[in-house]
Formats: C-alpha cells, sequence, structure tokens
C-alpha cells in the first residue's frame, strides 16, 4: 500500500476542500504540473516541426509521453493515438468507419452521452442502432448483447464502467462474443483507466478511448484513442503534421499515429499527461484500486444505512456511489454539502441521461473517489448527509 498522507502533498487544493467529483475529472498531481512548466519555461517549441534543439526536444519528451502512456496500457506507441478528450476518440471511431446504408451499432442503455450520441447520429446514414438494456443497478448482461448482434453488426460499443452506477462490464466477455460474430469492439474506459488495471491486449478490443484528466490524472484537454488495426479508420482531419507527401494532385499520408494527429496537438497537456501516468505508475494502479474499492464500499454501505437515502448501483462497484435524499432536490444536496462541509460532489444527471431517467428520478448526487481521499472524508460525507436528511 502508499502513504496517502504524503500523496496528498501533492495535490495542495485537497487542504482546502474534501474533492469527491473525480468521476467528472479529478486533481493534478505537482509533479505533473511542474512537467508542465518546464515545458513552457526551458524548452518550449513546436512538435515534429524542426530541427533545432528545443524543437528536438519538444518532439522526445512528447513522444516519451506516448510511450510510457501505451506501456502503460500494454498496446504500442504506433497504437496510442493521442486526443484531446475520450469525446474525441469515440468520435472518430464515429467518423472514421466507412459505413453502408443497413450497417448496425450495438450499444447499451448505460453508455455517456460521449458513447451514445455519435452511435445514435448515425442513423442519419441508414446505420440501425441497438440500445441494449440494463438492470436497476446499471448491469449489463453480455447474452443480451449477444441476443442483440445480427449479421449486419458492424461495432458493439461499451463502457468499461459506468459513470453514473460504476458497475463494472465484463469487456473480455463482451469483445470475445462480438468478435466472434464479426463485429468490432470499442470499449469507453473513462472510468477505469487508472482506477484499476487496464490491459487492452488482454481485452483484445478494436478501440480502446480515454480522457486523460480522469483516473490517469492528467491535465483537461487530453485524451487517449487505442486503435488495434489503425487502418480500420480513415483519419478525421488531415492537415500539418499527418502527410508524408503532397502534390498539387494528391497526397500521401503518415503511418499511425501521426496520420490521425493533425495539427499543432496539446504538446504541454500530453507531456503533463505523461508524467501522470508515471506517478500512477510510481504508485501502483492496484494499489489504487484496493484503496478506492474499500472507500467506495464503505460509503455506499454507510449512506444506505441512514434512513431517507436511497443508494444506487451494484454492491461491486468501482469508485462511484450514487445516492437521493428522500424529499430534496440533488442539486440542494450538492450545495449544501459544499457550503457547510467543503465537500465537492457531482449532482443531476451525470451526462447520461437515460441511465438516471430509468431509475424515475431527476438526477442523483453522485460521490466518485481517487487515490487521495481518505476514510475521514468519507465519515465528513456521512455526517453531512445525516444532517441534510433531518432538513428533508
Amino acid at each position: 500500500m502508499y502513504d496517502i498522507h504524503s500523496v496528498r502533498k501533492d495535490f495542495p487544493v485537497l487542504d482546502e476542500v474534501i474533492y469527491l467529483d473525480n468521476g467528472a475529472t479529478t486533481q493534478t498531481p505537482v509533479p505533473a504540473v511542474n512537467a508542465m512548466n518546464d515545458y513552457f519555461f526551458k524548452y518550449a517549441a513546436n512538435h515534429g516541426r524542426g530541427a533545432h534543439r528545443l524543437a528536438r526536444q519538444t518532439t522526445d519528451n512528447y513522444e516519451d509521453a506516448r510511450d510510457r502512456i501505451a506501456e502503460f496500457l500494454n498496446t504500442t506507441p504506433e497504437s496510442t493515438i493521442l486526443t484531446k478528450n475520450a469525446s474525441e476518440s469515440i468520435n472518430m471511431v464515429a467518423l472514421g468507419i466507412q459505413w453502408e446504408a443497413g450497417d448496425h451499432v450495438v450499444t447499451t442503455l448505460v453508455e455517456h452521452h460521449s458513447n451514445l450520441l455519435p452511435w445514435m447520429r448515425l442513423r442519419e446514414k441508414g446505420v440501425e442502432v441497438t440500445i441494449v438494456g440494463s438492470d436497476r443497478e446499471g448491469c449489463v448482461d453480455p447474452k443480451d448483447i449477444d441476443a442483440a448482434i445480427t449479421d449486419r453488426t458492424r461495432l458493439v460499443s461499451v463502457n468499461h464502467v459506468s459513470n453514473v452506477f460504476g458497475s463494472i462490464r465484463d469487456v473480455e466477455k463482451i469483445t470475445h462474443i462480438a468478435q466472434k460474430n464479426g463485429a468490432m469492439v470499442l470499449v469507453d474506459g473513462s472510468q477505469s483507466a487508472g482506477h484499476m488495471p487496464v490491459d487492452i491486449k488482454k481485452i483484445g478490443c478494436d478501440f480502446f478511448a480515454t480522457p486523460g484528466h480522469k483516473g490517469l490524472l492528467g491535465p483537461q484537454g487530453t485524451g487517449i484513442l487505442c486503435i488495434k488495426e489503425p487502418d480500420a479508420l480513415e483519419p478525421t482531419y488531415v492537415g500539418g503534421g499527418t502527410v508524408h507527401a503532397v502534390t498539387t494532385e494528391s497526397y500521401e499520408l503518415e503511418p499511425s499515429p501521426s496520420k490521425f494527429e493533425a495539427g499543432t496537438p496539446n504538446i504541454p497537456g500530453v507531456i503533463g499527461l505523461g508524467r501522470a501516468v508515471e506517478y500512477v505508475q510510481e504508485i501502483g494502479v492496484e494499489h489504487i484500486e484496493k484503496h478506492e474499492k474499500e472507500l467506495t464500499t464503505d460509503a455506499a454501505k454507510r449512506l444506505a444505512e441512514i434512513e431517507g437515502v436511497e443508494i444506487y448501483g451494484p454492491k461491486d462497484r468501482n469508485g462511484v456511489v450514487p445516492f437521493n435524499v428522500e424529499g430534496m432536490n440533488p442539486h440542494d444536496v450538492a450545495m449544501i454539502l459544499d457550503e457547510t462541509r467543503k465537500i465537492c460532489v457531482r449532482s443531476g444527471y451525470h451526462c447520461a441521461m437515460p441511465s438516471v431517467d430509468m431509475l424515475g428520478v431527476e438526477g442523483t448526487v453522485r460521490a466518485s473517489f481517487a487515490l487521495y481521499n481518505t476514510e475521514e472524508e468519507v465519515d465528513s460525507l456521512i455526517e453531512g448527509v445525516e444532517q441534510i436528511t433531518m432538513l428533508a
């Protein structure tokens, strides 16, 4: 296990608040911020566009970050595309596959909008979309996905962990089911990467998308798309940095990953993300997973014991505890927790309206945990909710 009090020193804002909105974004550790500052103050230049020393150092550090990310996820640098967030990564797949009318996509009811809307929009091209349901705990039976697959299914797209329920998908089994039927698989790892071990080669999926700013502790504006077979996608954008040769009649693109990364990238962000991933590696993602699960299990159990509080999601969950206080709007609960105890939680639909609508409620309060949260912070959350129930 790791020394959590030593880790907390790398996140100064934790001296000011109890931060339990990690499902939306995590805090970025000082070493990652320092890496970004070093870029700005010591060697700032463009990536892949120069022979001078600053350009070389920029390119080397950027590509070192890519290598570190690929190693962490157990994939190759050539398959690791650096994007601005998971939403862009998923849209790149939706826009990069050459769809035909009658093609079919399978996804689930418990997806974030970013893993639902890109597929729904394909209906405009004649692509059929099946949205597989879940139980009230946000669990999806792989058998239901199997039953939804047809001979026209091109893609199955599912999250690894639900951002609403914390329910965990058996992505290896789902991948096996889809691929035996000739379909590709996209896994949305927004709530898993950095929170639990992720081995892309073991999962076997065709595409894996995740942001940099959640479990990986990187800055906002960074994301990752891992592609098993780069030729399976056409680049969404072309331009500077993507081409090997250009004439007025034609152009030839560079191989992956360059052909997918048009224009100047978020250089400081990627360098910061690389250092953040290294930070996670130094602590050990297995230790992080164990710590977060202990906090999540404890918080869920204790919240469920409070009269007037309803919690949602399965017993086996990862990092997320959604709940409501009877007679209270979730936004009011969140505001009271902030004003009385400086506790930061998310409230509302969590960018996943169909998931929450299934519960028959108008939003939930969501406490979500990261490597730096403590049992004392869980105590404060429980005490704060107990006080709110007295007001309801």
